[in-house]
Order: structure tokens, then sequence, then C-alpha cells
């Protein structure tokens, strides 16, 4: 789900001030009627429906505390699994989490964890030897080298195959090693020294330590030269360029790759390879560079992977380099918060399984799946209506909607959560055992029938998502609380807050994204020039609206409608659906109700923020902060005026001419 923006302060001074004056110069008020005064709703609504969370929050945003919240719910559950366990999958996590918590443990075990990885790499003595100790490596979840990870396949979107990628780098952009600035230098300085501190720890010898550091650094540095800019990777289309895998032993014989999809379990017939020319080059490198200089390379990359759960020598280093330099944190997280995170990094599917089943009830997991069905619906009558598709283009749009899969709380399709026991004697040991797991399940999406298995978030992750290839709506276990899913409120605002999410998350099968993969999974554009055009002018107008618009916290700054036009003009097609779906469903609602559902929707986007936050957010954050992300659609929806009784002209209610109309 996207995360949300922003603040707007109560203009109720200045109706106030209004009302002050009109009841106490009554000979003014003789002379000459005065306007009404605009009410609090019609004015700035996103102020009236928040003005008790404003008033009691100093900072952040409602999203941001349900975000919080699931993540004490994990907590909470860890915890009880670690005391009283109910099931095999409760017994491997809560052994999982008092590893990781008993701090003294994790001291004394020292870098025994990986002792038996840097074992096989010492033992690397001749060229032929390196390929399989990277592929080892790669199965145990640490990828070095390169990287290899399933997706879908872009001639059927109905499968997963692996894609052979860049990686193997220490540093996050490849142009680190190739920038000659003075800040990009201060940064591999500092680079350096961190390299130097893990191969201490991992072996090193003293008087060999500079040599080691460089012998990675120029390992490592050779890959950049050959790696894409990072821009480059951000069109699937170009990382896309299937090859017959039975070929690949040939081709780089060195690398033996054959060999490397067997270690990984992957037998499929097809794997994708965008980038040929780096893969030649590690392949030539391991016979031309000495294998010290790989061993070098290989145990600084289990000991940066490792670092964070091994002791604490390791975890200062790492902390000092990529969390206060590269992420410019002043403290690491606390000790809770690490393990957690190390939890879900390496074993998330199977803590997610545990935290649906505790905090999902079956009643709400139904209900919701019901209400995303009725706005579907919605969406299905509102295509029928539209006036700015095609013919064709409505024709192939209820095609492809009538395929839509709605999946709600966890995956429909299980996994194997067949995994040796973890124990509480070693928490990197236990990250390692469970870092295999989950690289085996990952591997095991690569085949023909596999891509439905796949969620690109975790349930315990509060989300609500479309996924495109699939033609799927995603809704964790975690979005279904406060304020997304409340069921302690007026039924009306769970199709305010989650009716309208689900609105916008299906809006995305059937927009300028949706139109490039059709009902059989294809990718094809349906649309027409007109169609395309129509779209192109709605998320015009929309861009226009919010160009209008001022920036919180930030003066004479004014939202770049451009920027924030295509998640805004989806915030509008879901609370359109939302309604749709919401008066079909409750069609003698009163105006209690009707409220209801505006209220749950402004109280999804309160917030907070400073403005050095509030500048970083005006100049690169594609959504519109809240105070926006709540008024603009209602003031374009006549029921919202209705509801309220909003005159045009006044700030929450636009003219007819003025409105935006997506899907109404």
């Amino acid at each position: 789900m996207s995360s949300l923006r922003a603040l707007g302060k109560p203009s109720l001074l200045a109706f106030a001030l209004v009302a002050a004056l009109g009841s106490t110069h009554a000979d003014a008020a003789k002379k000459k009627a005065k306007a009404p005064a605009v009410s609090a709703q019609c004015s700035d609504f996103y102020a009236s429906a928040n003005a008790d969370w404003l008033k009691a929050n100093t900072a952040g945003s409602a999203l941001g505390q349900l975000r919080e919240r699931s993540q004490q719910q994990q907590r909470d559950l860890l915890q009880a699994a670690m005391q009283s366990p109910q099931g095999n999958v409760q017994k491997l996590l809560g052994d999982f989490w008092a590893s990781g918590l008993d701090e003294a443990a994790v001291e004394a075990d020292g870098a025994r964890p990986i002792a038996p990885l840097l074992d096989r790499i010492n033992a690397i003595r001749k060229p032929k030897e390196v390929a399989p100790a990277i592929a080892a490596l790669h199965q145990v979840g640490i990828p070095v080298a390169f990287n290899f990870s399933p997706d879908v396949d872009l001639r059927a979107l109905d499968r997963h195959i692996g894609y052979f990628m860049q990686g193997g780098l220490g540093l996050p952009d490849p142009a680190y090693y190739t920038r000659s600035d003075a800040d990009t230098q201060q940064v591999m300085t500092r680079y350096r020294a961190y390299v130097k501190q893990i191969l201490a720890l991992t072996g090193s010898a003293k008087d060999k330590l500079d040599a080691d550091a460089q012998a990675v650094i120029d390992l490592e540095t050779r890959l950049a030269r050959v790696s894409k800019p990072l821009v480059d990777l951000r069109n699937p289309l170009t990382n896309y360029a299937p090859v017959a895998t039975k070929e690949l032993g040939k081709q780089y014989k060195n690398l033996q790759l054959d060999a490397f999809l067997k270690a990984q379990g992957v037998n499929d017939d097809t794997v994708s390879m965008a980038d040929a020319e780096l893969f030649r080059q590690i392949d030539a490198l391991i016979a031309s560079l000495k294998p010290d200089q790989w061993k070098a390379y290989l145990r600084w990359r289990v000991g940066d992977a490792m670092a964070p759960h091994l002791a604490k020598s390791f975890r200062d280093a790492e902390f000092e380099f990529r969390g206060r330099v590269m992420r410019g944190q002043s403290t690491p997280p606390p000790r809770w918060q690490e393990v957690l995170d190390a939890i879900n990094l390496a074993a998330g599917p199977m803590l997610g399984k545990e935290y649906a089943a505790r905090y999902l009830p079956q009643a709400t997991d139904s209900q919701a799946e019901a209400i995303a069905a009725q706005v579907r619906d919605a969406l299905e009558r509102r295509l029928e209506a539209s006036s700015w598709l095609s013919a064709q283009a409505k024709s192939e749009a209820k095609d492809k909607l009538e395929k839509l899969k709605i999946e709600v709380g966890t995956p429909h399709r299980d996994i194997d959560y067949s995994v040796q026991p973890m124990g509480r004697g070693s928490f990197g040991g236990n990250i390692l055992i469970a870092s295999t797991w989950r690289h085996r399940e990952e591997m095991k999406r690569i085949g023909k029938g596999n891509a439905d298995r796949r969620w690109d978030v975790l349930p315990q992750q509060p989300a609500l998502a479309y996924d495109l290839a699939q033609n799927r709506l995603i809704v964790t276990a975690a979005v279904l609380q406060a304020p997304v899913y409340d069921a302690s409120r007026d039924p009306a605002g769970v199709y305010g807050a989650y009716g309208a999410l689900v609105g916008r998350e299906l809006n995305r099968g059937f927009d300028n994204r949706g139109r490039m993969v059709d009902a059989k999974g294809q990718i094809r554009d349906w649309w027409s020039p007109a169609d395309l055009a129509a779209w192109t002018g709605l998320t015009g107008k929309v861009a226009s609206q919010f160009d209008g618009y001022n920036y919180p916290e930030l003066k004479n700054v004014k939202v770049n409608g451009k920027l924030v036009a295509d998640e805004s003009t989806a915030d509008l097609a879901g609370v359109e659906l939302a309604w749709d779906a919401y008066q079909n469903a409750q069609p003698q609602a009163g105006t209690a109700s009707k409220q209801a559902f505006f209220q749950a929707w402004a109280q999804l986007w309160a917030q907070k923020f400073g403005e050095a936050d509030a500048a970083q957010r005006a100049a690169s954050d594609v959504h519109a902060p809240g105070v926006w992300r709540t008024n603009a659609p209602l003031a374009n929806l006549p029921a919202f005026a209705a509801t309220y009784t909003c005159k045009p002209g006044q700030p929450m209610q636009r003219s007819e001419a003025e409105q935006v109309r997506i899907w109404r």
C-alpha cells in the first residue's frame, strides 16, 4: 500500500471571526446581508475529520501507526511462541526469536555460525573450485558475484523463470566504483576501512589486510565497470532476455552455470540473462584472477551479509558504515527490532502464516473479500457506463475483470514449511537455516504453473495492491485493521477506507499501465489511440487541480500536479468505485452513515511532518500530501457535497464544469 503524507491546519479561526463579527455588528447586518459562513466540513474536510488525531499527535501518520501496530503484533506473537508455542511452525519461530534476543549467547557464538562457510572458501585451491563455492553461497541466501532470483516470464505471465542479474557488490550503486568526485571518494575511504574490519574478523592476517581489502575492491570494481547504471534496470523489458538453459554450461564453462542451476534446485528450460557481457566478464575473471583474490572477496561477502546477525564486533562495524554513513542513522535500532527484521528477511512467510492465524478473524477475512468483490462489481458497472472508453476497450476490460482474482489475508497457495529444527543455541546459525529454507522456496517458484504463488509483500506487512502480471488483488492480513478496516465503526466506514483503497488498486488493472496486459495475461496494449488520449486528458485535469494547492508546512510552494497525477487519479477512482459499491449495498443509508463513509476516507491520510521532510516530499514524492489526498477527490464528488450540503464554489465543492470524473 502506498505511504501517505501530510496535513492542513483547520481554517476554523477564519470561520470563528466571521461568526463573531456577524453577531456583534447588528447595524452592519441590517444594512447588508452577510454571506453564510462556510461550514468546517465544506471548507477543509481533512482538518474537520482529523481534528482529534491532529490534536493528539505531534508527528507521524495514521498509516504509520498501523505499521507500528503490526510490528508490535509480530513481537507479541514471537514472545508467545517463545514461551508457549502452538505447533511446529511456532516452535521454530519461538526458538529463532529467543536465540536472537539472547545477546550474551550471540556474543559467545562469535563467528562460529559462518565458520563452515569460511572453511569451504578457504579450501579453494584451483580456479575450477570457485564456481561451486559461489553456487553454495547462493544456496544459503548469500548472493555473490551476481544475483539470481525468480520473476514473471514476460512472454508467459503464468510462470516464473530465473533471472540472472548484476549484483555481488558491497555498495548499492556501481557508479561508486568509477566516480572521482570528493564525496564519492570519501565514501570509498570509509568503505575500504569497513572491508578491512570484516576481513580481519573473517580470517585475514594483520599483515595481509591491506592487500586483501585491495583485492576485494579491485574485483568489485571490475564487476562495476561492466554493470549497468541503476536507471537502466528500472524497465523490466530491458532486463528480459530469455535464453535456453542447455547452452549455459557451454557458454560459461568457468562459471559452470549448468551446475549452478542444479545446485539451486532449478530444472527449467529457460532463464533470462539480459547482460551477457557481465557474465562473460565474471566467467573470464574466474580463470584469470588468482584463487586467493576470489577467497578474499567471498569471505568479505559472507562476513558483510551476516554481520548484523553475529557478535557485537561484526554488528558495530556494519552499523558504522551501512547505518551511519550510508543510511544516516545516529543510533542502531533496538535489539528486538533487529531480530524481528532478521526473521522477516529469512523466514518472513513462516511468520506471516502464524500472524494471519492469530490476528485475522475469519469473519473479517470473509467480509473483506465480499466487499472487494462488491467494488469489483462496481467497476464492472462503471466500465460499461464509461463515456471515455471505446466499445472495443470496454469489451476487453470486461473480459479482464471477469478473470480478476482476489486474495485476502495470505496467499491462496501455501508453501512447504518443512525446515530443520532451529533450536536456541545460535542466532547466526538459525539465520542460515532459515535463509536456506527461504531460498529453496524461492527457487520452487521457477517453472510452469507457479506464478500465482508469489506475493511481493508478506501477510504481516500492511499492504493492499494490484498484481498486474497475475491480474490479482492482494490484501494482506496486517492491513485489515484500523484505520483501513475498522470493524467497530459504522459499516459505511469500511467502504470509505478499505473499499476505496480496493477501488484505487483495482483501477490499476484498467488504467494507463493496466492497458498493457490483456485478459489472457499477455503483454499487449488493448487501448485505442482515442482511449489513451481520453485518459491523458483526465490525468491532465487532475494535474491541473493539484497544481493549485499549497504544499503544507512550506511557504510559497505548490504541489507538483504532474508528479502526483498518477496516484491522485487512482485516489479519485477509488473513492468513486467505493461510493458506488456502498450505495448499491446500502441504498437506504441515512446521512450519518454517509458521513461515516467520507470520514473514514479522510482518516486514512492523517499525518504531520516537519518543514525539511515536507521539502523533500514536495520535490520527489509521487503521492500528494494527506490534506489533498482527502479533499481533492471529495471536491470532485457530488455525493460528498450532497451529504454535507456544500455549495459550488466552496473549497470542498468544485463546479460541475471543473469536476473530474474517472468512473462515474
